[in-house]
């Protein structure tokens, strides 16, 4: 009798476990299917963001009716000193990983321990540009998970050049302007192949206040940042327009 009720729980442990297995796998499922499609992104440029309807729907709860600028540039077609240095003040591991700076993450959690904040970030470019594209700027746990899933499959749908030019085109660069060409016209007028390394450094450090902080500007935050990625891009080989015209070569610090 003992043997019995023993192989009867035995049984509807194995059904329970077979039952819950059976649940997870429904709910990994239906998770997948609510996940933007992102394959058309391969040879479709988004015509607009969830990021740019959100920011037109405040501008018009607020009786704003300016219109957006922005116009779609090919990758090739702008500075490759201007590329360098968003990827490198925005995600410097970015060739590298697969859509999640796993080295970013523990420093910025170190360094938000340290302070007793929470002021330092770790998202990657492909995490932003699947924030931007599908998402906005709304803030709660799910949309997070959702987001780094979104990231997931871009970064296997997408070649990272791909997912660069992009990023590229879309990323927001102040009221209304999206896109490198949009910046580099309404802040130094010309196109963004003709950037010169300070203007193309200028825009890419007030990528995470694009709204806040005017590039041309010499705020101590612009300035500051300004000053760190010019050395950034000086140990990688990049010169400044005055070291060109001298003759010299980067510095090595």
């Amino acid at each position: 009798m003992l043997s019995k009720r023993m192989n009867s729980r035995k049984k509807r442990f194995v059904y329970a476990g077979i039952g819950l297995g059976a649940g997870l796998v429904l709910a990994l499922g239906a998770f997948v299917l609510t996940l933007p499609d992102v394959s058309a992104l391969a040879g479709t440029n988004p015509r607009t963001t969830a990021l740019m309807e959100q920011r037109a729907s405040e501008a018009k709860a607020k009786g704003n009716s300016r219109a957006s600028r922005r116009d779609w540039v090919p990758l090739n077609r702008i500075a490759p000193h201007a590329v360098l240095a968003v990827v490198t003040m925005e995600d410097d591991r970015f060739w590298r990983h697969e859509g999640f700076d796993f080295v970013e993450m523990k420093e910025a959690v170190q360094k938000n321990w340290e302070k007793k904040s929470w002021r330092r970030g770790a998202s990657t470019i492909t995490q932003q540009l699947a924030k931007n594209l599908y998402f906005g700027t709304e803030k709660n746990l799910w949309r997070k998970v959702r987001e780094a899933a979104t990231a997931w499959k871009i970064e296997r749908a997408l070649s990272k050049r791909r997912i660069l030019e992009i990023y590229m085109n879309v990323v927001e660069w102040g009221n209304g302007i999206y896109g490198i060409e949009a910046a580099s016209r309404h802040y130094f007028g010309k196109s963004p192949a003709d950037l010169s390394v300070d203007e193309a450094v200028r825009l890419a450090v007030v990528l995470p206040s694009p709204r806040r902080y005017d590039p041309r500007g010499s705020s101590a935050f612009v300035e500051n940042r300004r000053s760190v990625l010019l050395e950034r891009l000086a140990r990688k080989g990049v010169q400044t327009e005055a070291e060109l015209a001298f003759g010299t070569p980067g510095s090595s610090l």
